[in-house]
């Protein structure tokens, strides 16, 4: 049996985990980012993670193939250096270098959303595809883009800024300097912000006691509960990201014509209540509706584990 080190770097915490060669994780081993701080701190703390993931498995450094890691921002995979990650601060950091000064495997470095989105490609939701685009709703909306069998970062590693396409030109401010993109109506933050906006507008709307049992909290699940319990003012803010969600994907499959597309992101807990409606407006817009092969719209498999096993796969891919 052959096993691999996948190390998701994310900006609230280190994952690293122990994949085998039928892509399962057998052990785990975490830790805090603790950002802002040095990329050489937070390097040996990756280290240290896949390190201790190892004992865990109880396995030794000798059974690893290589270490991949998945990263915010633009990972050059060709040089191992994170040319820039808003998120955790880093600009030319050459984190494979950084790696191996600590364990002397070959380790591969790409973005976490390409990194989870073969990950569900070699084991997940597109599984068998050959050609697959995987969109993740969370605080942004991630992409990306597996063409052939292999992952596409574009010709300066930026590539499957899916969230950064346009919807509407004059719409809500996007962080990226852009008005109106994909991300700014179909991330949860962008949820949250419709159903805050409508709850303002209409404080008669049941979302308000929802809200108050929550701790005044509002978050992606309101407006869904409240459509649930039968309150028109949440019906509609459903209706409205459900229509900015499928217009997106409606783009993304008329560029890419994937044969699979499947959506992440904990908004995707909302299972045929978010999907059956989307894949209906889908088909009624996009632009091979009447062709006999349609791109397959699912709900992603792996969860937060689909970037540790698709940076265990790096190797593979590179």
């Amino acid at each position: 049996m052959k096993y691999y080190i996948g190390i998701d770097l994310g900006g609230t915490n280190i994952v690293a985990g122990v994949v085998n060669e039928n892509y399962e994780i057998i052990a785990k081993a975490s830790t805090k980012t603790n950002c802002p701080r040095p990329a050489n701190e937070i390097a040996d703390d990756m280290a240290k993670m896949a390190i201790q993931a190892v004992e865990n498995a109880k396995l030794t450094m000798d059974d690893i193939g290589w270490v991949g890691i998945g990263t915010p921002g633009i990972a050059n995979s060709s040089t191992g250096i994170i040319e820039y990650s808003n998120n955790l601060g880093f600009e030319n950091t050459p984190m494979v270098e950084m790696i191996q000064k600590h364990i002397n495997k070959p380790v591969f470095i790409e973005n976490d959303a390409n990194a989870a989105a073969y990950g569900e490609f070699v084991a997940g939701a597109a599984k068998g595809a050959n050609n697959a685009v995987c969109i993740t709703l969370g605080t942004g909306v991630g992409g990306g883009i597996v063409i052939d069998g292999k992952i596409y970062s574009g010709s300066n590693f930026a590539g499957a800024e899916l969230g950064h396409t346009v919807i509407s030109v004059d719409g809500p401010q996007c962080s990226c300097g852009r008005k109106g993109c994909f991300e700014v109506f179909s991330s949860a933050t962008g949820l949250i912000r419709m159903t805050k906006e409508a709850m303002e507008a209409h404080p008669e709307s049941g979302m308000h006691a929802l809200s108050a049992e929550r701790g005044g909290k509002v978050s992606a699940r309101t407006s869904f509960d409240a459509m649930r319990a039968g309150d028109a003012t949440a019906k509609q803010v459903v209706d409205d990201y459900l229509k900015y969600l499928a217009a997106g994907i409606t783009n993304t499959i008329n560029i890419f014509q994937p044969d699979v597309l499947c959506i992440g992101g904990g908004v995707c807990n909302e299972g045929d209540a978010l999907l059956v409606p989307v894949k209906e407006l889908v088909a009624k817009e996009v632009y091979t509706r009447n062709s006999k092969k349609n791109t397959e719209i699912v709900i992603a498999k792996l969860g937060n584990d689909a970037g540790i096993i698709g940076a265990a796969f790096l190797g593979m891919a590179k």
